[in-house]
Order: C-alpha cells, then sequence, then structure tokens
C-alpha cells in the first residue's frame, strides 16, 4: 500500500500513525525528505502557531535522519514571493500536511490564495492532485481531512451552502473526532450522499487511500483502515476512543453498519457518472467480500478486481 491521500483523526502524535503513515513516507526518499504543515484553517496567528507546536516537537525526534520539517502561516499580507515559496513547497514537499481548525475557514483561505495572487481560484487543489498523480502524499489532520474528501462533513452538519472539498478521497466522507452518539451524522450523510462512503473516525484512526484511473476510464481506490492504539499517557486515555474500544464505523446508504479494523481494507470501482459504484471489502486475515450483498466474494485479489473492470 503507497497511498497519496492520508485522512485522519488523533488526540495527539500517535506513533504508529505519526511515525510509520507520514514520517518515515518522507525519510523514504533519498533526497528529499521534506514535510510542509499549513495550519491555515485555524483563525489566528496565536494559534496558527499553536497548531504548528503541536507538531514541530514530534517531527524534531527525526531531524537527525534529515527530516525538514516546514510550515507556512497565513496572514492577509502575504508578498507575492512568499505566495510563490509557498506553492512551490505545496508542489515538491515529499509530505503535505493540512491541519486542524475550521474545514470552511481553511478551504476558503486555500482557495484564495490562488485567486488573490494567480487569478485562479482552484490552483490549489491542482497542485494537490498534481501530487496525487506524481504519488506523493497529501495528509489531512481533522478539517483536513474534511477537506481532502469529496464533502466536508464539517460543512453538511453546519447546513452550510459549499461542501465541495480537494476530492483526493474520491466519494469519501468522513466525522473527525467520532465517538459513541454520532452515528446519526453517519446515517444522514450516507443517505444523502448514495456515491459516497461515510466513515466516523475516532481518535486515532484513519483512511489510507490512493486512487487513479483504469484504461477503461472508471475510477479505481484502495482505502485501507489504521486504528492506532500506540498512544498511552494515562491522563490522555479519555480522548483515545481507540482505546477505549472504538473502531471505525460506516453505515450503508440504507442504515446497514459494517465496523472496519485496522488492516482491512476497501476496493472500489466507480464510472465517473456515479452510474457504477462497486465495492469489495478485504479483511486484515484475506477474506474478500461483496461490499452490496455482504456474501464472499469470487474474487481471488485486489488485482483480479481491478483487472476485470
Amino acid at each position: 500500500m503507497f497511498p497519496t491521500a492520508f485522512i485522519y483523526s488523533s488526540h495527539n502524535r500517535s506513533e504508529d500513525i505519526h511515525r510509520w503513515w507520514i514520517v518515515e513516507r518522507a525519510l523514504k526518499d533519498a533526497h528529499n525528505k521534506s514535510i510542509l504543515y499549513l495550519p491555515m484553517s485555524m483563525g489566528s496567528q496565536d494559534s496558527q502557531e499553536y497548531s504548528w507546536g503541536t507538531f514541530r516537537w514530534y517531527f524534531s525526534f527525526y531531524e537527525k535522519w534529515g527530516l525538514e520539517p516546514r510550515n507556512f502561516f497565513w496572514n492577509d499580507h502575504m508578498s507575492k514571493a512568499d505566495v510563490d515559496l509557498l506553492f512551490n513547497w505545496l508542489e515538491t514537499s515529499q509530505v503535505v500536511i493540512l491541519g486542524g481548525g475550521s474545514s470552511t475557514l481553511g478551504l476558503q483561505r486555500y482557495e484564495a490564495l490562488g485567486e488573490r495572487y494567480y487569478g485562479d481560484r482552484n490552483l490549489f487543489e491542482r497542485i494537490l492532485h498534481g501530487r496525487q498523480d506524481k504519488g506523493l502524499l497529501t495528509v489531512g489532520f481533522s478539517a483536513g481531512a474534511d477537506q481532502l474528501c469529496t464533502y466536508m462533513m464539517g460543512a453538511v452538519e453546519a447546513g452550510q451552502r459549499d461542501i465541495h472539498g480537494f476530492g483526493l478521497a474520491h466519494n469519501v466522507m468522513a466525522t473527525l473526532h467520532h465517538e459513541w452518539g454520532r452515528e446519526g451524522s453517519l446515517q444522514y450523510a450516507a443517505s444523502r450522499f448514495p456515491q459516497c462512503v461515510v466513515f466516523g473516525l475516532p481518535n486515532d484512526s484513519g483512511l489510507a487511500i490512493d486512487q487513479g484511473f483504469l484504461e477503461s476510464g472508471n475510477i479505481w481506490q484502495v482505502i485501507e483502515f489504521v486504528v492506532d492504539t500506540s498512544w498511552d499517557i494515562a491522563n490522555e486515555q479519555f480522548h483515545i476512543k481507540t482505546r477505549m474500544g472504538m473502531n471505525i464505523d460506516h453505515y450503508y446508504q440504507d442504515g446497514r453498519k459494517w465496523t472496519f479494523h485496522n488492516g482491512d481494507r476497501m476496493v472500489r470501482v466507480m464510472s465517473q457518472d456515479n452510474h457504477y459504484h462497486g465495492v469489495w471489502i478485504i479483511t486484515r486475515d484475506g477474506q474478500i467480500f461483496d461490499y452490496w450483498n455482504q456474501n464472499h466474494s469470487l474474487y481471488p485479489s485486489i488485482e483480479a478486481i481491478l483487472a476485470s473492470h
């Protein structure tokens, strides 16, 4: 699994997610070991600096192996040279992380950068998709995870008109910091957006996603489910729902439920007009199920599924 998008929810810098799925991805490259963190979904300069600090201390442990952490803050008075540097980093950094805060505010700022300085409101989004095409990893944490989906669950829950995200996780939606009692949001989104798969991501869990186009023109997507129970500071246990037994909840549009565990995978094949939607579930012990009828599938592998579509 070599994901190009990773969306996740966490309380702190849990080891499995942050080391093995994020930092080690940057360290794999012999020459480019850069991670760019963007806290622009946080409102004030102080809150952006705080957000960066919650990651900076963790990244500092890996600088002796060559990790190059970068950050960039939003302000209303950036020069064209500043934004040129930001977009260069956005395009070339081995890993980019869109940080937490307000999904809508951050999205507006990312779009405003392209519109204000280049006359192109969609420039930020196109660069992210260009990263995906080149096999680079873009990570969304909390609000950033919302922004990488096709539709932002936070905007849907708030009843906002503009709910579109960047779509690096095509036809995926997720609640972040999910916990018991929020099942209604998943059920509502699943029924309203039948072309999407909808997940509840508790702290600490995530979706590792890769996707692209088949020769047929269909969109393929592989999702690996990550449930991290490695953060063990006693006074923070309440916030880490995976250590309290939560996994990743998913609801079908008809109200059925499936719970995903660490190492489970989902394979999807979608037509570009959303008329066809084939889905298969591969459990961590290798069993393959047809998603729709929940029976064992005749396909022996992911490769066989994709080759037949």
